[in-house]
């Protein structure tokens, strides 16, 4: 009679596990927001057992800021093309387009992930903890600094703007769009978009004296109610 064959057991991939537990909590976080996340929801959504879910993350709470450091992490090397860490970057050397274009795409091909980071900063009482918000709405300062913006840029509330309008646009677009070929149309449609306000803004000011004169006051004066 043949022995029975021995059976191999799968090889340990802690980091692989990790990987899967704060992907699928990155899923979660956008859907429920980080009151909602549970990391036993969250294990079975990774496909582990909720042992091993609590052997990396002990609380929710820790599971709530690694995956929000996970996930901004890579927001910042790919969208910068540089590690976190990295020497501060020269505003004159910004690749502005290619980077409004590799944002764009990173938020269509990864919308429930980018979702989940947002909505985890923008409810965070201190931002700026977070290295790509930090980094993001700094460049955006250390350019208003200088001769190439326009004046009065008030830095935080373009960088709340434009992170939450490109980070929505895929759930738009992926309503609409019958595949990778028109989601990749749709990705670069809002790239075109961004950099055009950027550039250009949408309003004549020749047509709206009074807007105009407002905006050149900027905050002195008090907004009409």
């Amino acid at each position: 009679m043949p022995k029975p064959k021995k059976r191999t057991r799968r090889p340990r991939d802690p980091e692989g596990t990790r990987e899967a537990i704060l992907h699928a909590a990155g899923v979660q976080l956008a859907k429920d927001g980080p009151e909602g996340l549970s990391v036993s929801d969250v294990a079975h959504l990774a496909g582990v057992n909720r042992g091993t879910a609590y052997q990396h993350f002990e609380s929710r709470d820790k599971l709530v800021k690694a995956t929000a450091e996970w996930i901004s992490e890579r927001l910042y090397s790919r969208v910068f093309g540089i590690s976190p860490g990295a020497p501060v970057r020269v505003v004159e050397d910004v690749d502005v387009a290619g980077l409004t274009d590799r944002l764009a795409d990173l938020a269509m091909e990864n919308p429930a992930l980018c979702l989940g980071w947002l909505s985890h900063v923008l409810a965070s009482p201190d931002p700026a903890a977070d290295v790509f918000w930090r980094e993001y709405e700094g460049s955006l300062r250390r350019f208003a600094a200088t001769k190439r913006a326009r004046p009065q840029i008030d830095t935080e509330v373009l960088s709340v703007v434009m992170l939450a309008g490109t980070f929505l646009w895929p759930v738009w677009a992926r309503a609409r769009a019958k595949g990778a070929k028109e989601r990749r149309v749709l990705s670069q449609r809002l790239a075109q978009e961004c950099l055009r306000l950027s550039m250009f803004g949408s309003m004549q000011p020749e047509f709206y004296p009074q807007i105009a004169s407002r905006l050149a006051a900027g905050l002195k004066e008090e907004r009409p109610k």
